[in-house]
């Protein structure tokens, strides 16, 4: 049975992306391509990034109609509903996964997708696509969501997960146009990057973060697999950067140390970023990754207020945060920030301790978001009782969602105003004052 995978997400419809112009490719995606043409499958990719919906439609129109993969995310929800319509009219037989659709199984279903893969794709999409699509055979299949003839939403066990990462092969990119993203990187900011992973899933709990693919587990692959990926990347494509897109990179230190001695076993070094936990990092830890020649490494803090970390099960302090920032700026490293405003019960003294926090960190970067509930996640049954929504399913997101009783918009607007005040090299004290006069006048203000 041949399959066509997509990723419903449209770099030129994304106004945001169009700013920065950072894309990557698809690695999921191109993960179960690899996996599935190593089991004998016949997969083609549309890598929608620089494509166009009208593009993918017309494929889906012309056929000859097959089986189509799509992957989903809550910022995909919207082109994935238009895709699954398209499909379906053209007469493919459409899977649907990724970390949304597992949580409004009900919603995609309704919307024409026959059958949702549930957590990590490999093995359940293989035995989906051994079955010829027989409807008969799913029951026996993990990780599977489907309606049954009375109608009802069955939904199988977990499937197993790959135990072995070593065993697979490297995610697909020859399947898609590389050059195209390190040409637009080249062209925006005059160097190309490239993404790759060394591990899968993350096991801490954090109460807003949606496990919904990985679950709570974390797997490894080998130092000597990334580092020969590394090596076939840098000859394939000569990139400048590297970004190691793994959730916690400096999670287990013993395998990052292997790591850097491998790469200098093989004569390898090139600038990288990656995410890490500020327990995670400490003297010896940014001293490798200074050596393994580490430009930026971003750190979650989401808040300065101890209260709210301790409410999200964030599992670190403050003087963490801090000692982090400080070990890897002593080193020559840049560190980027992740602030969250408006978690549940957030108030006005957390937000100060927040800016106070960031200005003694002084990152390099600060990225601010309003927190907002994913479903399927602790945080948002905690919130459930008190979510408002703004528009249909079918044409909204889960960043649409309203939490009745929080502080509004425009409050959490004056919140960063503070935050990009206290931020500046030399404080401008007007600038600075008008943003707490408007926190204080707008605190009142909530969510309907």
């Amino acid at each position: 049975m041949k399959l066509l995978l997509t990723h419903a997400y449209f770099l030129f419809e994304d106004p945001k992306e169009q700013q920065i112009m950072k894309p990557y490719a698809p690695l999921g995606l191109l993960y179960l391509s690899s996996y599935l043409r190593k089991q004998g499958f016949a997969v083609d990719i549309y890598d929608s990034t620089f494509g166009s919906k009208k593009e993918l439609f017309d494929l889906l129109r012309d056929g000859p109609p097959s089986t189509l993969g799509i992957y989903a995310n809550l910022m995909t929800r919207l082109n994935a509903l238009e895709i699954i319509k398209c499909a379906r009219e053209a007469g493919w037989n459409v899977i649907v996964g990724g970390p949304e659709p597992a949580n409004y199984p009900e919603q995609y279903l309704n919307s024409g997708a026959d059958v949702i893969v549930a957590g990590e794709g490999e093995l359940a999409l293989e035995n989906l696509l051994r079955s010829s699509f027989d409807r008969n055979a799913w029951s026996q299949i993990g990780g599977l969501i489907f309606r049954g003839e009375d109608g009802s939403v069955i939904r199988t066990p977990s499937a197993p997960l790959i135990k072995d990462l070593d065993a697979q092969p490297w995610p697909d990119r020859e399947r898609i146009d590389m050059h195209q993203y390190l040409d637009t990187w080249r062209t925006f900011h005059g160097k190309g990057s490239v993404s790759l992973i060394t591990a899968r899933g993350c096991p801490y709990r954090c109460n807003w973060c949606s496990h919904s693919v990985y679950g709570v587990t974390h797997r490894r692959r080998s130092p000597k697999s990334v580092v020969s990926e590394i090596e076939w990347i840098l000859e394939r494509y000569n990139p400048e950067l590297l970004w190691l897109a793994d959730d916690v990179f400096t999670i287990h230190h013993g395998w990052l140390f292997e790591f850097a001695a491998e790469m200098q076993r093989k004569k390898l070094s090139i600038p990288f970023e990656c995410i890490t936990r500020a327990d995670r990092v400490n003297e010896a830890v940014a001293q490798t990754l200074a050596e393994l020649r580490c430009f930026r490494v971003w750190i979650g803090s989401e808040s300065g207020s101890q209260r709210i970390l301790d409410a999200m099960q964030r599992g670190v302090t403050i003087q963490q945060v801090r000692s982090a920032v400080r070990l890897c700026k002593s080193r020559g490293i840049q560190t980027g920030m992740f602030l969250m405003w408006g978690y549940d019960g957030e108030e006005i003294e957390d937000i100060e301790q927040t800016v106070a926090h960031a200005k003694a960190c002084q990152p390099d970067v600060c990225f601010t978001t309003i927190s907002y509930p994913i479903k399927g996640t602790p945080y948002y049954e905690r919130v459930s009782s008190r979510l408002v929504t703004l528009g249909d399913w079918t044409q909204s997101t889960d960043r649409d969602l309203r939490i009745k009783g929080r502080h509004s918009r425009r409050f959490y607007q004056h919140a960063d105003d503070l935050l990009k005040s206290e931020l500046l090299p030399a404080p401008d004290p007007a600038r600075t004052l008008a943003a707490r006069m408007g926190l204080q006048m707008t605190r009142d203000e909530v969510e309907a």
